[in-house]
Protein backbone atom coordinates (compact mmCIF):
# COMPACT_ATOMS: atom_id res chain seq x y z
CA UNK A 1 0.00 0.00 0.00
CA UNK A 2 1.28 3.46 -0.90
CA UNK A 3 1.97 5.67 2.10
CA UNK A 4 2.19 9.45 1.87
CA UNK A 5 5.76 10.57 2.41
CA UNK A 6 4.88 14.14 3.29
CA UNK A 7 1.77 15.77 4.71
CA UNK A 8 0.74 18.69 2.53
CA UNK A 9 -1.54 21.24 4.18
CA UNK A 10 -2.30 22.53 0.69
CA UNK A 11 -1.44 20.69 -2.50
CA UNK A 12 0.21 22.91 -5.11
CA UNK A 13 1.78 22.37 -8.51
CA UNK A 14 5.12 22.22 -6.69
CA UNK A 15 3.73 19.53 -4.39
CA UNK A 16 2.93 17.30 -7.36
CA UNK A 17 6.47 17.57 -8.74
CA UNK A 18 7.79 16.69 -5.28
CA UNK A 19 5.45 13.69 -5.09
CA UNK A 20 6.80 12.37 -8.37
CA UNK A 21 10.41 12.91 -7.24
CA UNK A 22 9.65 11.06 -3.99
CA UNK A 23 7.91 8.19 -5.72
CA UNK A 24 4.54 9.02 -4.18
CA UNK A 25 1.56 8.33 -6.43
CA UNK A 26 -0.91 11.16 -7.09
CA UNK A 27 -4.64 10.57 -6.53
CA UNK A 28 -6.94 12.66 -8.72
CA UNK A 29 -10.75 12.63 -9.10
CA UNK A 30 -13.32 14.79 -10.81
CA UNK A 31 -15.90 16.86 -8.95
CA UNK A 32 -18.44 19.39 -10.17
CA UNK A 33 -20.26 20.69 -7.09
CA UNK A 34 -19.73 21.95 -3.54
CA UNK A 35 -20.99 18.92 -1.60
CA UNK A 36 -19.01 16.36 -3.59
CA UNK A 37 -15.88 18.53 -3.48
CA UNK A 38 -16.07 18.70 0.33
CA UNK A 39 -16.15 14.90 0.57
CA UNK A 40 -13.37 14.37 -2.00
CA UNK A 41 -11.16 17.00 -0.39
CA UNK A 42 -11.80 15.60 3.08
CA UNK A 43 -10.78 12.13 1.90
CA UNK A 44 -7.29 13.39 1.05
CA UNK A 45 -7.50 13.34 -2.74
CA UNK A 46 -4.56 15.36 -4.06
CA UNK A 47 -6.08 16.88 -7.21
CA UNK A 48 -9.69 17.65 -8.09
CA UNK A 49 -10.38 17.99 -11.79
CA UNK A 50 -13.39 20.08 -12.71
CA UNK A 51 -13.66 18.21 -15.96
CA UNK A 52 -15.62 19.02 -19.07
CA UNK A 53 -17.00 15.53 -18.41
CA UNK A 54 -19.63 17.55 -16.54
CA UNK A 55 -21.16 17.83 -20.00
CA UNK A 56 -21.82 14.07 -19.82
CA UNK A 57 -22.48 13.23 -16.19
CA UNK A 58 -24.13 16.48 -15.05
CA UNK A 59 -25.92 17.68 -18.19
CA UNK A 60 -26.54 14.41 -20.04
CA UNK A 61 -24.82 15.30 -23.30
CA UNK A 62 -23.36 12.57 -25.47
CA UNK A 63 -19.98 14.33 -25.75
CA UNK A 64 -17.98 16.96 -23.87
CA UNK A 65 -18.33 19.47 -26.71
CA UNK A 66 -21.56 21.31 -25.70
CA UNK A 67 -20.43 22.57 -22.28
CA UNK A 68 -19.68 26.30 -22.22
CA UNK A 69 -17.04 28.40 -20.51
CA UNK A 70 -19.71 29.98 -18.29
CA UNK A 71 -20.87 26.54 -17.20
CA UNK A 72 -17.32 25.41 -16.44
CA UNK A 73 -16.80 28.52 -14.32
CA UNK A 74 -20.02 27.79 -12.43
CA UNK A 75 -18.94 24.22 -11.63
CA UNK A 76 -15.39 25.27 -10.74
CA UNK A 77 -16.54 28.02 -8.38
CA UNK A 78 -18.84 25.53 -6.64
CA UNK A 79 -15.92 23.12 -6.16
CA UNK A 80 -13.55 25.80 -4.90
CA UNK A 81 -16.00 26.72 -2.12
CA UNK A 82 -15.86 23.12 -0.89
CA UNK A 83 -12.11 22.49 -0.64
CA UNK A 84 -9.34 23.21 1.82
CA UNK A 85 -6.43 21.05 0.65
CA UNK A 86 -6.82 19.74 -2.89
CA UNK A 87 -5.35 21.39 -5.98
CA UNK A 88 -8.24 22.29 -8.31
CA UNK A 89 -7.63 22.02 -12.06
CA UNK A 90 -10.30 23.25 -14.47
CA UNK A 91 -10.78 22.06 -18.04
CA UNK A 92 -10.88 24.72 -20.73
CA UNK A 93 -13.93 23.67 -22.76
CA UNK A 94 -14.06 23.00 -26.48
CA UNK A 95 -13.94 26.19 -28.55
CA UNK A 96 -12.36 28.34 -25.86
CA UNK A 97 -8.69 27.91 -26.80
CA UNK A 98 -8.04 25.87 -29.96
CA UNK A 99 -7.97 28.45 -32.73
CA UNK A 100 -6.96 31.75 -31.13
CA UNK A 101 -4.23 32.10 -28.47
CA UNK A 102 -5.70 35.44 -27.38
CA UNK A 103 -9.07 33.81 -26.86
CA UNK A 104 -7.34 31.00 -24.98
CA UNK A 105 -5.77 33.50 -22.60
CA UNK A 106 -9.06 35.33 -22.09
CA UNK A 107 -10.75 32.01 -21.31
CA UNK A 108 -8.06 30.96 -18.84
CA UNK A 109 -8.12 34.35 -17.10
CA UNK A 110 -11.90 34.16 -16.72
CA UNK A 111 -11.61 30.73 -15.10
CA UNK A 112 -8.91 31.86 -12.68
CA UNK A 113 -10.61 35.15 -11.75
CA UNK A 114 -14.25 34.07 -11.68
CA UNK A 115 -13.95 30.57 -10.23
CA UNK A 116 -10.83 30.80 -8.08
CA UNK A 117 -9.42 27.65 -9.71
CA UNK A 118 -5.73 26.90 -9.32
CA UNK A 119 -4.83 25.73 -12.84
CA UNK A 120 -6.31 24.93 -16.24
CA UNK A 121 -6.11 21.84 -18.44
CA UNK A 122 -5.96 21.83 -22.25
CA UNK A 123 -6.18 18.93 -24.70
CA UNK A 124 -3.54 18.63 -27.40
CA UNK A 125 0.14 19.07 -28.14
CA UNK A 126 2.01 20.91 -30.87
CA UNK A 127 -1.20 22.13 -32.51
CA UNK A 128 -2.14 24.21 -29.44
CA UNK A 129 1.35 25.26 -28.37
CA UNK A 130 0.70 28.96 -29.03
CA UNK A 131 -2.32 28.92 -26.74
CA UNK A 132 -0.40 27.04 -24.03
CA UNK A 133 2.51 29.48 -24.30
CA UNK A 134 0.30 32.54 -23.98
CA UNK A 135 -1.49 31.15 -20.93
CA UNK A 136 1.77 30.14 -19.26
CA UNK A 137 3.28 33.56 -19.97
CA UNK A 138 0.41 35.08 -18.01
CA UNK A 139 1.45 33.05 -14.96
CA UNK A 140 -1.43 30.57 -15.14
CA UNK A 141 -0.43 26.94 -14.44
CA UNK A 142 -1.27 24.52 -17.26
CA UNK A 143 -1.84 20.77 -17.15
CA UNK A 144 -1.55 19.06 -20.52
CA UNK A 145 -3.72 16.22 -21.87
CA UNK A 146 -2.62 13.77 -24.56
CA UNK A 147 -3.73 10.42 -25.93
CA UNK A 148 -7.49 10.14 -26.23
CA UNK A 149 -8.69 13.74 -26.28
CA UNK A 150 -12.51 13.66 -26.00
CA UNK A 151 -12.93 17.17 -27.42
CA UNK A 152 -11.59 15.74 -30.71
CA UNK A 153 -14.03 12.83 -30.81
CA UNK A 154 -15.42 13.77 -34.22
CA UNK A 155 -11.89 13.94 -35.62
CA UNK A 156 -10.98 10.48 -34.33
CA UNK A 157 -14.48 9.04 -34.71
CA UNK A 158 -13.97 6.64 -31.79
CA UNK A 159 -13.08 6.42 -28.10
CA UNK A 160 -10.70 3.49 -28.63
CA UNK A 161 -7.12 3.34 -27.39
CA UNK A 162 -4.81 5.92 -28.96
CA UNK A 163 -1.15 5.76 -30.01
CA UNK A 164 -1.01 2.04 -30.72
CA UNK A 165 0.71 2.71 -34.04
CA UNK A 166 4.34 3.84 -34.09
CA UNK A 167 3.72 7.17 -35.83
CA UNK A 168 1.08 8.30 -33.36
CA UNK A 169 3.14 7.03 -30.43
CA UNK A 170 6.16 9.05 -31.57
CA UNK A 171 3.98 12.16 -31.90
CA UNK A 172 2.64 11.62 -28.39
CA UNK A 173 6.16 11.36 -26.97
CA UNK A 174 7.22 14.46 -28.88
CA UNK A 175 4.17 16.40 -27.68
CA UNK A 176 4.77 15.33 -24.08
CA UNK A 177 8.36 16.61 -24.16
CA UNK A 178 7.18 19.83 -25.80
CA UNK A 179 4.56 20.47 -23.11
CA UNK A 180 7.13 19.87 -20.37
CA UNK A 181 9.67 22.15 -22.06
CA UNK A 182 7.07 24.90 -22.42
CA UNK A 183 6.38 24.82 -18.69
CA UNK A 184 3.32 22.63 -18.08
CA UNK A 185 3.36 21.36 -14.49
CA UNK A 186 1.74 17.98 -15.21
CA UNK A 187 0.27 15.84 -17.95
CA UNK A 188 -2.76 13.58 -18.28
CA UNK A 189 -2.47 10.55 -20.57
CA UNK A 190 -5.81 9.03 -21.51
CA UNK A 191 -6.36 5.57 -22.94
CA UNK A 192 -2.90 4.81 -24.30
CA UNK A 193 -0.90 1.55 -24.09
CA UNK A 194 0.61 1.03 -20.63
CA UNK A 195 4.12 0.48 -22.00
CA UNK A 196 4.05 3.80 -23.87
CA UNK A 197 2.62 5.68 -20.89
CA UNK A 198 5.36 4.31 -18.62
CA UNK A 199 8.00 5.36 -21.14
CA UNK A 200 6.58 8.88 -21.28
CA UNK A 201 6.37 9.16 -17.49
CA UNK A 202 9.98 8.05 -17.10
CA UNK A 203 11.14 10.54 -19.72
CA UNK A 204 9.58 13.56 -17.99
CA UNK A 205 10.39 15.34 -14.74
CA UNK A 206 6.77 16.53 -14.42
CA UNK A 207 4.11 14.10 -13.14
CA UNK A 208 2.09 12.06 -15.61
CA UNK A 209 -1.41 11.12 -14.47
CA UNK A 210 -3.15 8.31 -16.28
CA UNK A 211 -6.68 7.24 -17.06
CA UNK A 212 -6.60 3.96 -18.90
CA UNK A 213 -2.83 4.32 -19.19
CA UNK A 214 -1.59 1.56 -16.92
CA UNK A 215 0.23 1.61 -13.60
CA UNK A 216 3.61 2.90 -14.76
CA UNK A 217 2.61 6.54 -14.53
CA UNK A 218 2.79 8.91 -11.54
CA UNK A 219 -0.88 8.95 -10.59
CA UNK A 220 -4.42 8.10 -11.62
CA UNK A 221 -7.63 9.98 -12.34
CA UNK A 222 -11.20 8.72 -12.66
CA UNK A 223 -14.56 10.39 -13.20
CA UNK A 224 -16.25 10.32 -9.81
CA UNK A 225 -19.66 9.24 -11.10
CA UNK A 226 -18.02 6.25 -12.78
CA UNK A 227 -15.92 5.04 -9.83
CA UNK A 228 -18.90 5.43 -7.47
CA UNK A 229 -21.06 3.26 -9.70
CA UNK A 230 -23.62 5.96 -10.41
CA UNK A 231 -23.30 5.21 -14.13
CA UNK A 232 -24.03 1.63 -15.18
CA UNK A 233 -23.76 2.21 -18.94
CA UNK A 234 -20.02 3.04 -18.95
CA UNK A 235 -17.83 -0.06 -18.58
CA UNK A 236 -14.31 0.51 -19.95
CA UNK A 237 -11.53 -1.88 -18.95
CA UNK A 238 -9.69 0.78 -16.94
CA UNK A 239 -12.64 1.57 -14.65
CA UNK A 240 -12.66 0.13 -11.13
CA UNK A 241 -15.94 0.73 -9.29
CA UNK A 242 -15.37 1.44 -5.60
CA UNK A 243 -19.10 1.56 -4.77
CA UNK A 244 -22.47 0.85 -6.30
CA UNK A 245 -24.27 4.08 -5.49
CA UNK A 246 -26.80 3.42 -8.23
CA UNK A 247 -28.15 0.53 -6.18
CA UNK A 248 -27.79 2.30 -2.83
CA UNK A 249 -29.54 5.45 -4.03
CA UNK A 250 -32.29 3.56 -5.84
CA UNK A 251 -33.05 1.59 -2.65
CA UNK A 252 -33.11 4.80 -0.57
CA UNK A 253 -35.47 6.52 -3.00
CA UNK A 254 -37.76 3.49 -3.11
CA UNK A 255 -37.84 3.26 0.70
CA UNK A 256 -38.66 6.97 0.94
CA UNK A 257 -41.42 6.61 -1.64
CA UNK A 258 -42.94 3.67 0.25
CA UNK A 259 -42.75 5.47 3.60
CA UNK A 260 -44.47 8.56 2.19
CA UNK A 261 -47.17 6.49 0.49
CA UNK A 262 -47.87 4.54 3.69
CA UNK A 263 -47.80 7.66 5.91
CA UNK A 264 -45.03 6.16 8.04
CA UNK A 265 -42.87 9.19 7.25
CA UNK A 266 -42.76 11.48 9.13
CA UNK A 267 -43.25 9.63 12.40
CA UNK A 268 -44.36 11.30 15.63
CA UNK A 269 -40.70 11.81 16.57
CA UNK A 270 -40.05 13.56 13.25
CA UNK A 271 -42.76 16.19 13.73
CA UNK A 272 -42.78 19.49 15.67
Amino acid sequence: MSVAKKQYKRVTTKSLVEMKANGEKIAMLTAYDFSMAQIVDGAGIDVILVGDSASNVMAGHETTLPITLDQMIYHAASVIRGIERSLVVVDLPFGSYQSDPKEALRSAIRIMKESGGHAVKLEGGKEIKDSVKRILNAGIPVMGHLGLTPQSIYKFGTYTVRAKEEQEAEKLKSDALLLEKMGCFALVLEKVPAKLAKEVAESLSIPVIGIGAGNGVDGQVLVIHDMLGMNHEFNPRFLRRYADLHAVMTKAFEDYRDDVKSSSFPSDEEQY
